[in-house]
This record gives C-alpha cells, structure tokens and sequence, in this order.
C-alpha cells in the first residue's frame, strides 16, 4: 500500500513541477494540481486500505478493556469473602437487626 502512496506522490509532484515551471503555468495551478491529483485521492486510498488495521485495534483494545474488567471484578468478588481486619466474616443481613417502630398512642 505504501509503494502505491509513495509513487503517486512522485508523480504528482512531478506533475506540479512541470506546471509551475512552464511558460504559461502558475504556482497556483501547481499547488492545486498537487493537492487535487495527489494528497486528496491517496487520503482517500489510505483511509479506505487503513480499514481492516483500525477494526483489529479497536477489537483489540475492546478486549484488554474486557479482561481488565473481568479480573476487576474478579478481583472484587474474593475481597468480599475474605474477613476484614478483625478477622471476621463480611457483614451479611441479619434476621431482625432492626428494631419495630412503636405506635404513639
């Protein structure tokens, strides 16, 4: 891909050369001839061959993005099973830890 960007760019430099050193071109025509005929097709051509590259670096980041996640939590699970500082069991819910609210006769 980069040989076909790479020949390109020479040709139309040398096109732009051929135009701003002839009698009758301008420097104005030259850049514009560059720009036209050379760096807007080969953008073009390398965002399109550029594709599949983006997509597998994408899915790739997706995936060290998912196993990060995934040890996180991991990682979470097993520090709510172990006791905390004072040796004791993670705090559950308990039968009838709160008291019923009495009535104002």
């Amino acid at each position: 891909m980069y040989l076909i960007v790479i020949a390109w760019t020479y040709v139309t430099l040398m096109m732009a050369v051929a135009e701003a050193t002839s009698p009758t071109g301008t420097l104005l025509g030259a850049i514009i001839t560059f720009v036209l005929y050379g760096v807007l097709p080969m953008g073009i051509l390398v965002y399109i061959l550029g594709t599949p590259s983006r997509k597998r670096a994408i899915k790739a980041r997706e995936a060290a993005e998912q196993a990060a996640y995934d040890a996180e939590q991991a990682a979470a699970a097993t520090a709510s099973a172990t006791p905390d500082a004072g040796s004791e069991p993670a705090a559950g819910a308990e039968h009838g830890g709160v008291a019923p609210v009495r009535k104002e006769p």
